[in-house]
């Protein structure tokens, strides 16, 4: 059978080729299916709403919302910094409890010289 396949190929590199390609595909493909999971169905994800499921919140999402924190009041500053942050903002979780000052609104802040935080969305 070797011979009648070389005879198809013409000459022996061309057959050596061939199969050196050949053995290199199905290695390839025992080797991706022996990662696979059991029962796993390739490209299918699950219907998921865009509607109900955001994955990142839109940046007017989160602006509304900080806003809404700023309007009903508290926001946080250090004793030694000159910025305030909205409660939940990466900075005002940053700054230790003996050092933080409470104002009940943005206003007071402000009265008191410390102005807006740059990376509080919604603080301008």
């Amino acid at each position: 059978m070797q011979e009648k396949l070389k005879s198809f190929f013409g000459t022996d590199a061309y057959f050596y080729s061939f199969l050196l390609v050949l053995v290199a595909l199905v290695s390839f493909g025992l080797g991706k299916q022996s990662v696979l999971p059991e029962k796993a169905t390739p490209n299918t994800f699950p219907a998921v709403s865009t509607e109900s499921h955001r994955l990142v919140p839109d940046r007017e999402v989160l602006a509304a919302e900080a806003s809404a924190t700023a309007a009903l009041g508290t926001v946080i500053a250090s004793k030694s910094g000159s910025k305030y942050h909205l409660p939940d903002c990466p900075g005002a979780k940053q700054i230790k409890e003996a050092n933080k000052i409470t104002f009940d609104s943005v206003a007071a802040a402000e009265a008191a010289g410390y102005t807006p935080a740059a990376n509080c969305p919604g603080l301008e």
